[in-house]
């Protein structure tokens, strides 16, 4: 990205998914993110580690900057050879005062490009299942402020136009001046009976609708409502039928993850795309073993081996990083029968390029070893890349059946520095769902919260297994399980949390 330059970017009305490509591509090359505190955070993981990121607020809070302050900051990054993102909710022409900000800096001669959002406007009543425009009913819409400048002597609203308007109106911040504009609109002819519906926190799981009309919406919602977004119009009808998002199976669940931040992704994804507000709380860290020796000693042998056992994607990762760093490639497993505990670990294998010979038909270790048996063990040399700590089942139910067992270190898992104050106030309010995809992640989170915390930070919070192993490691540390994976893979857990039957 060009230095010295400022790029007014809409991030969109806060679901991450609907900032445009070209937002992400600035957010991903900035020097520095100037953002709103209407920007979802959550975009803000897209932005570069060395980035510098300065919140500035948004109107009406005591945290935010003035306007002149925030010109002044983003023409001094610029002026000191950074690529700035101003990033602002919705679209920065909209409502957002992307204008004044282009202006400024048209004025002081920096360079500067804009990059449009998906507005508020139209994109929070999709989700709240409101038709903006409608063929039937509204073929016009009008963004309005929902409240103006107070050094203006008079309003600039065209209230008996407005009041006229056969089409549909939406208002942007106006929960405190919601009675002043129903009173106006009433008081210029407009029908008490037109529909109406405030849209809280609209595009993310936490989304609230009040309907009412023009009559009572003032006293149905409170001030305090904010962000929202206010549609009058006979659209709001069509609510009842394309109310989709709320529709969705895990709207508005919130539900812990406690995946490695890193590897979080597979399983944040789909819960979100269902619905869920996802809190992530990372009680494990993968780290490379303290020596790689054994590991490297093993590569150098490879041709001694028959198989070739991974039981994670993260043995497979660092296996694969240690062959890349050897004097071999992939080619030096040409001899060998390679085998996967589940689908992850093995399709982990095949993006390097690694043809897997064999999946275990069930995702355990107990299901791996049948797998192997059918092909037969006695006198086999086995070589598994595995974690530091992990279950004994598998080495001594293979040398059982006479196979020989070589177990190295690919990677440990230890437990984040996270004080349990702080993991508490991530679970505040508990979560309706925590759920567990490894017994690490089970036995680090009752070592991070303590024992007899554990609790009362969870709350009723349903507890979720990726399977069998995992929730047996739940009930020895105290845990009920209330949900376990009917296939201990990511899809199969998140299946399990749709199915259940939420209190």
């Amino acid at each position: 990205m060009p230095a010295g330059k400022v790029y007014l970017v809409g991030a969109g009305p806060g679901e991450p998914g609907l900032l445009t490509l070209k937002g992400k591509q600035v957010l991903e090359g900035a020097d520095c993110v100037v953002y709103d505190s209407l920007v979802n955070t959550e975009i803000l993981r897209a932005a570069r580690a060395d980035a510098e990121l300065v919140p500035v607020g948004r109107r009406g809070s005591p945290q935010r900057l003035p306007q002149a302050r925030v010109t002044a900051l983003l023409l001094a990054r610029a002026r000191a050879g950074k690529a700035v993102c101003r990033l602002k909710g919705g679209d920065p022409f909209v409502f957002g005062r992307g204008g004044e900000e282009a202006e400024a800096l048209a004025k002081a001669g920096i360079a500067f490009e804009v990059v449009p959002g998906v507005s508020a406007g139209h994109a929070v009543p999709a989700y709240a299942g409101i038709p903006i425009t409608h063929r039937d009913l509204a073929s016009t819409v009008t963004f309005i402020a929902g409240h103006e400048d107070p050094a203006q002597q008079a309003s600039r609203l065209d209230w008996q136009q407005l009041a006229k308007s056969s089409g549909t109106l939406v208002f942007f911040m106006a929960m405190r001046s919601l009675p002043h504009i129903a009173k106006e609109l009433l008081r210029h002819g407009r029908d008490p009976a037109t529909p109406v519906a405030v849209i809280q926190w609209g595009s993310l799981p936490q989304q609230a609708v009040v309907e009412g009309t023009l009559a009572d919406i003032a006293r149905k919602v409170s001030p305090l409502m904010t962000p929202a977004i206010t549609v009058m119009g006979e659209v709001v009808k069509r609510r009842g039928q394309v109310n989709w998002f709320e529709r969705l199976p895990l709207f508005s669940k919130r539900i812990a993850i406690t995946r490695a931040r890193a590897q979080a992704e597979s399983l944040r994804q789909p819960l979100a795309a269902l619905g869920a507000q996802v809190i992530e709380i990372p009680t494990i860290e993968i780290r490379p073993p303290d020596s790689w020796a054994p590991l490297d000693a093993a590569i150098e042998r490879l041709a001694e081996f028959d198989y070739l056992l991974f039981t994670s994607a993260n043995g497979v990762r660092g296996f694969l990083d240690r062959l890349r760093a050897s004097p071999h490639d992939v080619r030096a497993l040409g001899g060998l029968t390679i085998a996967a505990i589940g689908p992850a670990t093995a399709a982990e294998l095949e993006r390097a390029g690694v043809k897997v010979d064999l999946v275990a038909r069930e995702y355990v270790s107990e299901g791996l070893v049948e797998a192997l048996e059918e092909r037969g063990l006695c006198g086999k040399k086995i070589l598994v890349p595995r974690a530091r700590v992990a279950r004994d089942f598998l080495p001594g139910a293979l040398a059982a059946r006479g196979a020989h067992v070589e177990v190295v270190e690919a990677y440990q898992t230890v437990a984040p520095d996270i004080s349990p104050g702080s993991l508490a106030r991530l679970l505040a309010p508990p979560p309706d769902a925590i759920t567990f995809t490894s017994s690490s992640t089970a036995a680090n989170l009752v070592r991070l919260a303590g024992k007899e915390r554990l609790g009362e930070i969870l709350g009723d919070a349903a507890v979720a297994s990726i399977g069998p192993v995992t929730s047996a490691t739940l009930r020895q540390l105290g845990l009920a399980v209330t949900i376990e994976a009917k296939e201990s893979t990511m899809a199969g857990l998140v299946r399990a949390l749709v199915e259940h039957r939420w209190k």
